[in-house]
């Protein structure tokens, strides 16, 4: 356990940004999950939208790196792409 005071403020610091960042790779997870799940046309694009909005918010913040953002908008363009209407 930490003693000084410095290290229990870094310790408390650390869990609030892990909790943050963990929040962040959830909620990318889960809409390009949602993405790549849809079967229509109409739906997938809205869900897209909102993928790519999530990924580019995501990167800009530096959370995660701008070319993983971009491989993830690509694998959902190819798909998308793929959808018949």
């Amino acid at each position: 356990m930490a003693t000084h005071k410095s290290a229990k403020k870094r310790i408390r610091s650390s869990a609030k940004k892990r909790m943050v960042n963990k929040n962040i790779e959830s909620k990318i997870k889960t809409v390009v999950k949602k993405a790549l799940n849809a079967n229509e046309k109409a739906e997938a694009e809205s869900l897209y939208r909102e993928a790519v909005a999530v990924l580019d918010r995501s990167a800009s913040k530096g959370k995660i790196h701008q070319n993983t953002a971009a491989r993830k908008k690509s694998a959902l363009t190819k798909h998308l792409n793929s959808l018949n209407s």
